[in-house]
């Protein structure tokens, strides 16, 4: 075989070669080209998707079989380490449809490079967050939840928080009571969030509920502090001359702590009880005046037109203010009439009228200014006894009434139905028992010449006290 024989037959045998290469290459890519087709619509081999392999499945096919295994998930509660209530998470909640999520995992994979693959493993993760539970289902159950672990806590011993107490010494602090009862909010808010986060139980004794005021607690103490202060004050009524202290018995009964808002108040109705009992026992205007004569001794006089009554409601409030001030006090009480609570309805300037005996005295700082006889009314019409003042001071007046029309120089008026101090001229004789058959329509007449005297001499407001 002649050398150039040689070299075509080796042309010819490399020729070959190279075909029957480019064929193999030909045919591996086409079915490169044919299983990379094949993972546009299938995950790549050795996929994993929370921990389960979904290697050559599709959308659906991995769905499925995510579906199984989350289905079958359940959440345990427990309590002193023993299984109190199991619940499935799908029971709770759980959607186990992932269908978009896994089609978009698929479409964003490069299915070229499935090859590649088996060299390392794909580890993909489901974003199973609050998305992936059905919230008006998962807040329902933990709701439930709650209202079960309520109903256990009746057989456990309660928690409570130190709080203030009254005694018989004053407020103190109520230690605080560690008991074993769940806090049944915070188990339940934290069940569903542990659900959401993947966990599969939770431990009721975790969950003992704590004190949330304990007997240091600083503002407690503050309030304990604020409260004594208040309710160990002093407060004293200043009343017809006379101390009237309010006693602290009373006082400590009516501070009150509200342990909702931490305020400290009064109770309202026990301090107007007290307001009311004042004016039962000093109103001037429904109690008798004791009144030491000068010729009768001591006697009693019916109220009159001098004369006061606590205004309540006003008191009350004014009252209530004071002692939540937390100082000692000293006050009058508010009043509606015409006299000064805190001073003695009669002191040591007045007008007596003694009708027994017909006379008449004006005393002024203790002194006795004038005395006289005096005409009151006849029997018919008797001159009212009672605690009156003189309101008005006038010159010159006409008296009238339905049968008679007086004019006199002096008038002294000294109650709300026409009842007066004034001269009369025409009395020929004044004292004894004139009264009887020549007495007035009810006012005091008195002799012209100690009338003019009385009448510059006296102030508007002056007592006069008709016995």
């Amino acid at each position: 075989m002649s050398r150039l024989d040689k070299r075509s037959k080796m042309k010819k045998s490399t020729r070959t070669i190279l075909i029957g290469l480019l064929v193999v290459l030909i045919v591996a890519i086409g079915g490169y080209a044919y299983r990379s087709m094949h993972y546009s619509d299938h995950f790549l081999p050795d996929t994993f998707i929370n921990g389960t392999k979904v290697s050559n499945l599709t959308a659906q096919q991995a769905n499925d079989v995510l579906h199984e295994r989350y289905d079958a998930q359940e959440f345990t509660i427990e309590q002193d380490g023993k299984e109190w209530k199991t619940l499935k998470k799908v029971d709770l909640g759980l959607e186990t449809d992932f269908s978009d999520e896994l089609e978009s995992m698929i479409n964003k994979q490069n299915n070229w490079q499935w090859g590649l693959s088996s060299l390392s493993t794909n580890k993909q993760k489901l974003s199973l967050n609050t998305a992936a539970f059905d919230k008006q289902t998962l807040n329902q159950q933990t709701k439930s939840i709650e209202q079960e672990l309520a109903a256990v806590n009746e057989n456990r011993t309660q928690t409570e928080n130190a709080k203030i107490d009254k005694d018989d010494d004053g407020f103190v602090i109520e230690p605080e009571k560690q008991g074993d009862e769940i806090d049944s909010k915070q188990a339940s808010e934290n069940l569903q969030k542990d659900v959401l986060e993947g966990k599969n139980e939770l431990e009721l004794n975790s969950y003992q509920k704590e004190p949330e005021v304990t007997s240091n607690d600083e503002d407690l103490n503050k309030k304990l502090d604020q409260l004594n202060s208040v309710a160990q004050i002093k407060g004293t009524y200043k009343i017809n001359g006379e101390d009237v202290e309010i006693p602290q018995e009373k006082i400590m009964d009516w501070v009150e702590y509200n342990d909702e808002d931490g305020k400290v108040d009064v109770n309202q109705e026990k301090v107007q009880a007290y307001v009311e009992e004042l004016g039962d026992n000093y109103n001037t205007s429904e109690n008798d005046t004791e009144f030491d004569s000068t010729k009768q001794d001591e006697v009693t006089v019916e109220p009159g037109t001098l004369s006061w009554t606590i205004a309540t409601d006003q008191e009350t409030e004014a009252l209530s203010e004071n002692v939540l001030a937390g100082e000692d006090f000293e006050r009058s009480p508010i009043v509606e009439g015409s006299a000064d609570p805190s001073e003695p309805l009669v002191d040591d300037t007045y007008v007596e009228v003694d009708l027994k005996n017909q006379h008449m005295w004006y005393y002024k700082d203790g002194e006795t200014v004038l005395d006289t006889d005096i005409v009151s009314g006849k029997p018919k019409t008797k001159t009212p006894s009672g605690v009156f003042y003189v309101w008005n001071k006038e010159e010159d007046a006409t008296l009238t009434g339905e049968d008679y029309e007086s004019p006199v120089d002096f008038w002294l008026p000294i109650d709300w139905t026409g009842v007066g101090i004034h001269d009369a001229d025409w009395q020929p004789t004044f004292g004894g028992d004139r009264w009887k058959e020549g007495g007035s329509h009810g006012c005091i007449n008195t002799p012209p010449d100690v009338m003019e005297k009385l009448f510059n001499d006296i102030d508007v407001g002056t007592p006069v006290v008709v016995i």
